[in-house]
């Protein structure tokens, strides 16, 4: 290889020329070098075998005045191999590459969509992400709710007010007259004189003009519509088969939904690893917008580190306490606990007596004359359940401070009890009433005995437990309104402009995120438990979510300040989920029931012929043809149940013992970690030990100082 002055060299060897100018920057280099140079010399495929002319390349590319990483440029540029791309493939690359470009221009313009994308950011801006989870925790409610309802109302409600409306032929799936006479008539229209507030009352709790319409149960027919004549409609098969579909939408919405969240939740964790780093690191909310949110934030960094040092001492005292000390604790917490269960016990025994009063006082005629007694006494139910649900935590709150748990301890076991108590208590509602349509189980009872369910007072029972969770939702937002103008605007004007130093201490309303969810999970619940006796109760608690959400962000700017125990929103929002899929697993309990177990009514809705609602599945079942009936036969039998078993057990096992080793893996991550971070405290301190002022301090009588060679093997 020779250089010349003009920066041109020629290798001899093989004939190369490269012109590599001074300014000329290591790109221009690059390409320079790869256009000019040919892949070989004229002849050199039949002379020289690959590999000498490989060992010629590298030998040329050693005696280049070049730094190493231009040789390695060099080097790879020379090895590149171009591949030969016919017309097809380039077609189809370019149109990937188009469809990849359109996919993320509509996802860009689609992020744009987001139903309040804009309240969100300004939420978040100012009072953290914290609070922005559970508005965001709202607006997935109300789209799923949405979704929830145009399903239903794709298949349910739009055919059977078209068929209505048209006056189509109905092919009867069975006749009115197969039950006993007596309980066959059903018209709970008013008779003669209306008042004019009886419509009010019928529109709060769903009673007379409402009973009939396609709100509730009882509107919808036991036919299968004739739409031509090679189709026809089985309105009951639609009936039955869309309230599973919503129910598995709902499932699979909020499992993908929470996986991320699991997923983030399994990778911070709560060890004492994580504690204070997520708080010094990740802490910091950078979507803050304003000094008044930035100060906030600062506050509620400075409260989580000081949980996190109060966590700590309590750790330390419960590791010093004597034998003494843990059995009063113990007793002491085991006493407090029974008190909450008789507490929570005592609000269920309320429920239950206050819907079979409910039940027996509105056939008083007293109470029927009297308005606001008849729509007091149809809302007790309601009532008894939103006081328990106010009163009981409350008291909850108080009796924790007792136990002497660490802070986190006592957010998560309040949770849980919270939890308990407002899923529990609805299903002790739907348990008295369904105890009082089945006679308590007891078929062979009075009143039971000619209609297999008590007719006498429930006549059509699907629309009465439609009606009854339509009250729990109209009186759930009707209290929401209520606490925000009577309770929470007051206290806000009395703070603001009044200089009373316990109103000033009291302070504004807390926002309290885990509260207000619970609110939502417990809505939720009341809809995916009532939407199969009220198909409209999705779309009114859509609407109602919508109003909500403007009254929350109204009275949290205005009305309310951040709590001061704080939730994270990395965890919180797989928490949310989680509580919101124990709500539909409450849920789907009594729904099953209903369908399996108990006789539908026969003077209303789809199934009044039946003598189960499931019974419309295998009726249906034998009108398609045999290939058919037999798929359908295998998937119902044991040949197929138990293979399927054993392979969801066996992928279950595998799943299972893969997150095992995962989670060993992570925690021995873990571990190392705190040992490096052990190492380097030693390492550091061993350092400010051994700099010149601290050795001048450490010299002995001779003035001799430790070794510098000490520090270089710690560090090696």
């Amino acid at each position: 290889m020779e250089w010349n002055l003009s920066g041109r060299g020629t290798d001899r060897s093989s004939g190369y020329q490269y012109h590599y100018p001074d300014s000329e920057s290591l790109r221009s280099r690059t390409s320079s070098h790869s256009y000019s140079r040919p892949p070989y010399p004229p002849g050199a495929q039949g002379e020289h075998s690959p590999g000498d002319e490989t060992g010629e390349g590298v030998k040329a590319l050693r005696e280049l005045p070049l730094c190493l990483a231009q040789k390695r440029i060099l080097s790879k540029v020379s090895q590149m191999k171009i591949p030969v791309v016919t017309k097809w493939q380039s077609w189809k690359l370019s149109k990937s590459k188009s469809m990849k470009k359109l996919g993320e221009e509509v996802k860009e313009a689609s992020h744009y969509l987001k139903l309040w994308r804009k309240a969100l950011l300004k939420i978040g801006g100012n009072f953290g992400s914290g609070i922005q989870s559970y508005f965001a925790f709202l607006r997935f409610l109300v789209l799923l709710n949405f979704m929830t309802f145009l399903l239903i109302g794709v298949f349910v409600v739009i055919p059977n007010i078209v068929f209505r409306t048209l006056n189509l032929t109905s092919l009867e799936t069975g006749s009115n007259a197969s039950g006993p006479a007596e309980c066959l008539h059903y018209n709970p229209s008013p008779q003669g004189l209306v008042y004019f507030y009886s419509y009010l009352l019928d529109l709060l709790s769903g009673t007379g003009f409402m009973e009939l319409s396609s709100l509730f149960y009882g509107y919808y027919q036991n036919s299968e519509v004739g739409v031509s004549s090679q189709f026809s409609y089985n309105v009951p098969l639609a009936y039955l088969l869309t309230c599973l579909f919503y129910i598995l939408l709902s499932l699979t919405w909020i499992v993908l939904r929470s996986g991320s969240g699991f997923k983030l939740s399994v990778v911070t964790g709560d060890g004492d690893l994580s504690s204070y780093s997520m708080s010094v690191f990740c802490g910091w909310d950078f979507g803050l917008e304003g000094e008044q949110a930035a100060r906030l934030k600062q506050n509620s960094i400075r409260y989580e580190l000081q949980v996190e040092l109060e966590e700590d001492a309590l750790r330390r005292n419960a590791a010093s306490r004597t034998l003494a000390q843990r059995v009063y604790l113990y007793t002491l917490r085991g006493v407090l606990n029974l008190l909450v269960v008789g507490l929570i016990l005592a609000a269920f025994y309320c429920i239950y007596r206050a819907s079979e009063q409910s039940s027996i006082l509105q056939e008083d005629p007293s109470v029927k004359d009297n308005f606001f007694l008849l729509l007091l006494v149809q809302y007790l139910p309601s009532i008894v359940i939103t006081a328990a649900n106010f009163l009981v935590p409350t008291l909850c709150d108080i009796i924790i401070r007792f136990e002497r748990y660490s802070m986190t301890m006592q957010i998560k076991l309040t949770l849980i009890r919270s939890v308990f108590l407002r899923l529990t208590s609805l299903g002790v509602l739907l348990y008295s009433l369904w105890n009082q349509i089945t006679c308590g189980g007891e078929p062979r009872e009075s009143a039971c005995r000619r209609c297999d369910y008590n007719y006498a007072q429930y006549p059509c029972w699907e629309t009465r437990i439609g009606q009854e969770m339509y009250k729990l939702m109209i009186f759930d937002f009707i209290t929401g309104v209520v606490v925000v103008l009577l309770v929470e605007f007051p206290r806000r004007m009395l703070v603001d402009h009044c200089s009373c130093k316990p109103l000033q201490l009291w302070g504004r309303q807390e926002f309290v995120v885990p509260e207000n969810v619970l609110g939502l999970v417990y809505a939720q619940t009341v809809v995916w438990t009532g939407a199969f006796f009220c198909p409209f109760l999705p779309l009114i608690n859509t609407v109602k979510f919508i109003l909500l959400f403007y009254f929350k962000k109204l009275t949290l700017f205005q009305n309310c300040r951040p709590a001061s125990r704080t939730f994270r929103s990395s965890t919180s929002n797989f928490f949310f989920l989680l509580v919101l899929l124990l709500g539909l697993g409450l849920a789907c309990v009594p729904l099953g029931y209903s369908v399996a177990v108990i006789h539908p009514s026969f003077g209303c809705g789809p199934f009044r012929s039946l003598r189960h609602m499931w019974d419309v599945v295998p009726q249906s079942l034998t009108s398609l043809p045999k290939t058919a009936q037999s798929f359908f036969n295998f998937l119902g039998s044991q040949a197929f149940a138990v293979p399927l078993f054993l392979l969801s057990c066996l992928v279950f096992s595998y799943m299972a013992a893969m997150a095992s080793v995962y989670g060993n893996n992570v925690a021995q991550l873990k571990a190392q970690l705190k040992l490096e971070g052990r190492d380097k405290q030693f390492l550091v301190k061993r350092i400010s030990e051994l700099t010149p002022a601290n050795q001048k301090k450490s010299a002995g009588p001779s003035g001799s100082v430790v070794d510098i060679s000490e520090t270089r093997e710690l560090w090696e």
